[in-house]
């Protein structure tokens, strides 16, 4: 109880911030666009009804999904945002029908007193709302059902013909059903996105995407909470330093004589989870050739240089694979360093340990191959009705493994989380000055396995509003938040273990950083639901509290310098310098790519137009892998060289490890991956997110050039990782191990600087 009062807060702000986030899914629940039973035509007819909305959401989710374009701006950027896209070409087709009926060529050869006229009376038929909610019903002029079926032909000959620009091969979808399923609900969304919400001045989705024909523009909201997002982040920015003045500073500790992991003898348990690592590595080389992949079909949009890969391999399956395989690597890289610290923290390896970890590692394989074959064989039409969805393709990126596969992992997880506390119980039951450390490291633990589960919170035919609501619980809290928590545990763990960091220190900094985190990530969740079919409140409560994320951040420069410090102590010290500097890169790209790139889409009126265009994934690429994956490979550095203190490594292509994948990371950033994003910001503000996300806009040659210009930062960081692959082989095969059977060398002073 020494720290009560921080633990008191950590539950507190626990408590509160998930009441929040659940009150918050309710008043999604009620205020979400409805699914009108029935479509009518003013004069009677009936175009589709709610069923075939619903059909059209799950044919587009069993041939990729959010891996085939967005929907209401998520999920890939080669092919349009359906969405958009829908819209801005009904809105066209009615402008152009009028304009002719008055004369005119089309709209666009109409003076513009006549186009502003016209552009009035569009925005009326379009904002209005005609859904009946006694009869569930709506209501369209005939001229709207004519737009619709112009749409849906040319809808129809894009997936089954296939488009080269979007990187759709022909026969995505060929069975006439599904495709007329498919543009009503590509019509929904687009109804959505346009429709006035009852009683108000602006659409289910926030008035998102940016369509000035039609009045979509941003809302006062947008720019008022965008506002206070601003000064929330300076308001807790000021407080955070305050606060951190007014503590004392923590004299540095001395570190001890010799590696306290030098007399350690591993257990059966330990040594079985080195194949783990092995499997890390192989998942990593194998995400970074399906990115390169992924990447080349913006410009090839069928091939990879004149070899028909869409046919075998087409854009949904390679960028599904690619975001799923990152997400298993770097999450086996974590669960393996917690299978291993287990025991090391208790110093206890309990009976059957090792046929647990296992017997976790063939679950493991057997999740990751059947995932992976699953997509593949339902972006292929190899998979029958509703077996798609269970073993196949969910459609949702980042969670797109088939309903049994994510089952399976969640239940694996809790396979996990048993493994992992009975072997770290009997540190509990001690009172030692650690035992707070140990006490986190079991709540993150139990948190990892549990909000997992959120993913099954929503089913096959689910709203897309509730979809995304639970989707970024895996996403936001799982990823970003519990699995953040549990790397700083076991970051201190592994620092007051080496003895440079006492318990007493680093106890109150775990808990005041996880409060400071969860305070804003909790809630923070909302920033990605803006223009999901959510309320006012979620764009209120997700731009004011995810400002304050980035507070944490201001911490940065203290954290690398106590790990630059830790880097260059002599001695054994000395022999963990490479997963030192990897966690000084964590430290970096949380500032850069989690912070800087992050607080750049945060508010509300900056992602209203860069939702869906190439910044989010400058973020997503630069915090994922920037943070988490570095991270990963941190932790497993730091595994495997407790694993052998005494060996004495060649560093030599560790340290080409490191400076390419760094090196790689920023050079793919800022050559390519940002200025393609202003260049579309530019485009969406001046004519409309459908034209920054069109084939006509992305395949210009100044885009090809800043596409190709991915290349070399691709190419540097491929090389780093082959050198990290390399190097992790030769562990195992004894060339990365200067004297493998050497006995240790006497301990040297320590404290020295390099």
């Amino acid at each position: 109880m020494r720290h009560k009062k921080l633990w008191l807060a950590l539950a507190a702000v626990f408590v509160l911030c998930f009441l929040v986030l659940g009150a918050g899914g309710v008043h999604i629940q009620r205020e979400k666009p409805p699914i009108p039973s029935k479509v009518l035509t003013t004069d009677g007819r009936l175009l589709f009804d709610g069923e075939a909305i619903l059909r059209g959401q799950n044919a587009w989710q069993s041939i990729g999904g959010q891996q085939v374009g967005s929907v209401w701006g998520h999920g890939a950027y080669t092919a349009p945002d359906w969405s958009a896209d829908w819209l801005h070409r009904e809105s066209v087709f009615l402008l152009d029908t009028w304009a002719r009926a008055e004369g005119a060529p089309d709209y666009a050869s109409a003076s513009a007193e006549r186009q502003g006229a016209l552009r009035a009376r569009l925005t009326g038929m379009m904002r209005t709302n005609t859904h009946d909610a006694k009869a569930d019903t709506v209501t369209i002029e005939p001229l709207r059902a004519e737009a619709f079926i112009s749409n849906a032909a040319h809808y129809s000959d894009v997936f089954s013909n296939g488009r080269h620009a979007y990187a759709i091969p022909a026969g995505a979808l060929s069975d006439p059903a599904k495709l007329a399923d498919l543009n009503a609900f590509f019509w929904w969304t687009s109804w959505a996105a346009s429709t006035n919400r009852p009683g108000q001045s602006i659409s289910y989705t926030q008035n998102w995407p940016h369509e000035p024909l039609v009045g979509n523009v941003p809302t006062p909201g947008s720019t008022m909470w965008s506002i206070a997002s601003v000064v929330l982040l300076l308001a807790g920015i000021g407080a955070l330093v305050w606060y951190m003045s007014r503590r004392p500073e923590e004299p540095e500790e001395a570190p001890p004589a010799r590696d306290p992991f030098a007399g350690m003898k591993l257990t059966p348990s330990q040594r079985a989870t080195g194949k783990y690592f092995l499997v890390v590595v192989a998942l990593f080389l194998a995400q970074i050739v399906l990115g390169i992949l992924t990447a080349h079909f913006g410009v090839e949009g069928d091939g990879f240089y004149g070899i028909p890969l869409a046919k075998y391999l087409p854009y949904a399956v390679t960028r599904s694979w690619h975001t799923q395989v990152g997400i298993f690597w770097i999450a086996t890289a974590w669960l393996a360093t917690g299978l291993f610290v287990g025991p090391a923290v208790s110093g206890v390896e309990p009976k059957h340990q090792k046929l647990g970890v296992n017997f976790l590692f063939i679950c493991l394989l057997i999740i990751v191959v059947g995932a992976l074959f699953g997509q593949w064989a339902s972006i292929q039409h190899k998979l029958g009705e509703d077996t798609w969805y269970w073993f196949g393709h969910q459609g949702w990126e980042y969670v797109d493994l088939g309903r049994f596969w994510q089952a399976f992992l969640f239940v694996g997880l809790f396979v996990w989380l048993f493994l992992t506390a009975r072997a770290i119980l009997p540190a509990l039951k001690k009172p030692t000055e650690g035992r707070p450390l140990t006490v986190l490291f079991v709540i993150s633990s139990v948190a990892i396995a549990a909000f997992y589960g959120a993913g099954l919170m929503y089913g096959q035919r689910s709203h897309m509003s509730m979809v995304e609501y639970w989707r970024w619980w895996v996403v936001h809290l799982w990823v970003e938040g519990f699995f953040e928590v549990f790397a700083t545990v076991v970051m201190a763990f592994l620092f007051t273990r080496l003895g440079v960091i006492s318990a007493r220190v680093a106890t109150p900094a775990v808990l005041f950083a996880t409060i400071i985190f969860l305070a804003g990530g909790i809630v923070g969740t909302f920033h990605h639901l803006y223009f999901s079919g959510s309320p006012v409140s979620a764009l209120a409560l997700g731009s004011v509290f995810s400002a304050l994320e980035v507070v944490p951040l201001v911490l940065v420069g203290r954290e690398v310098w106590s790990h630059i410090r830790l880097s260059r102590l002599q001695g054994w010290m000395a022999q963990y310098r490479w997963p030192i500097l990897f966690f000084i890169a964590v430290a970096f790209w949380n500032l850069v790519g989690a912070g800087l790139f992050g607080f750049l889409i945060n508010p509300p009126i900056a992602l209203y137009f860069m939702q869906g265009l190439n910044l989010t994934p400058l973020h997503g690429h630069t915090a994922l892998f920037g943070v988490y994956g570095m991270l990963g490979i941190a932790l497993m550095l730091f595994s495997l060289r407790m694993m052998a203190p005494g060996q004495r490594w060649k560093t030599k292509p560790l340290a080409w490890a490191f400076w390419c994948i760094n090196g790689g990371l920023l050079a793919m950033a800022v050559m390519s991956l940002l200025p393609i994003g202003v260049l579309q910001t530019m485009a969406a503000i001046e004519q409309g997110t459908w034209w920054a996300r069109s084939a006509e806009f992305l395949q210009t040659p100044l885009m090809n050039t800043l596409r190709w210009l991915r290349a070399p930062g691709d190419t540097l960081f491929a090389l780093g990782a082959g050198c990290l692959a390399w190097f992790i082989l030769g562990l195992q095969t004894g060339w990365s191990i200067e004297r493998a059977d050497a006995p240790v060398a006497e301990p040297q002073p320590l404290g020295a600087r390099a």
